[in-house]
């Protein structure tokens, strides 16, 4: 990515993770999630995805334990309704051919925003999707933003956790 930040991927990993946009924060660090709310590293990691919890700094070293990490728009914002549905439609065509491209076996979207917009459908649901995009198998999980209240850390790890226990 070269507005935002760069993606975290490799060929034929596991479970790809798909932001819908950088935050400021994550964009100015250069490191994914780096926001000091946002529970992406410890849902992560008490979910059973890594044995400990990854600093933002170390973002990177996801890829050794079969995952990546992008986002669907680059543009960061401080909010993710700050985002149009252009954005999300000028993105589609090449965000579905990188995930063709790397062939995650699952792509996970945080928030259901993004496979919202991308699949066109108004009624998404948590969980496994029928549909497959890029080729992967489709899961929409909850966004680990700290601006969303929703969902308690507690709830966050469960969901994570149920896309664990299929995919690994």
């Amino acid at each position: 990515m070269s507005e935002g930040l760069e993606d975290i991927l490799a060929e034929q990993l596991t479970v790809v993770f798909c932001g819908i946009n950088p935050g400021m924060i994550a964009a100015a660090q250069g490191h994914h999630f780096a926001g000091r709310g946002n529970r992406f590293w410890r849902t992560l990691h008490l979910a059973g995805f890594t044995p400990e919890e990854v600093r933002p700094e170390n973002d990177r070293t996801i890829v050794q334990y079969q995952c990546g990490l992008t986002a669907v728009v680059e543009r960061p914002t401080a909010r993710a309704d700050q985002l149009s549905k252009q954005e999300f439609i000028a993105a589609a065509a090449n965000f579905e051919q990188k995930i063709a491209r790397y062939a995650p076996r699952y792509v996970a979207f945080l928030g259901k925003a993004a496979y919202s917009a991308l699949s066109a459908q108004r009624n998404v649901g948590w969980g496994l999707q029928s549909g497959t995009f890029g080729n992967a198998a489709v899961w929409v999980l909850p966004n680990p933003s700290g601006r969303n209240l929703a969902f308690s850390l507690e709830q966050l790890i469960d969901a994570y956790r149920q896309l664990r226990l299929i995919a690994f």
